[in-house]
């Protein structure tokens, strides 16, 4: 399976920002999918994670409230949508892809990397 992220660009503190992967070469129904994000020097950060279907989903805590993740299935991509960002939230996002079921997976189970896509919240 091959990940395309995009999306990503600068905004403003407070502004929304919608992020998207776009998956090809596999059953992308069949995969858990999930964003994560990581700044130099820092180790990478999960962020959010959808189910095969979209009914289950998890974020990280700082998050929540904030960003929502999404899949369309049959345009074979998962999107996520930043609201209120902030300077914090700063990153490259990676989109990752894992055979697994459930959304508690954790990031050593995801098989599937996309490259990342630069978000930058100024303040």
């Amino acid at each position: 399976v091959q990940l395309q992220a995009s999306g990503g660009g600068l905004v403003q503190a407070g502004g929304s920002l919608r992020i998207s992967c776009a998956a090809s070469g596999g059953t992308f129904t069949r995969y858990l999918m999930g964003w994560f994000r990581q700044t130099p020097g820092k180790e990478r950060e999960f962020v959010a994670a959808i189910s095969w279907g979209g009914a289950s989903t998890r974020y990280v805590d700082s998050v929540k409230g904030r960003f929502t993740i999404s899949r369309d299935n049959a345009k074979n991509t998962v999107y996520l949508q930043m609201n209120s960002l902030r300077p914090e939230d700063t990153a490259v996002y990676h989109c990752a892809g894992s055979s697994r079921a459930f959304v508690t997976a954790p990031e050593s189970e995801y098989t599937y990397w996309g490259q990342g896509t630069q978000v930058t919240v100024s303040s």
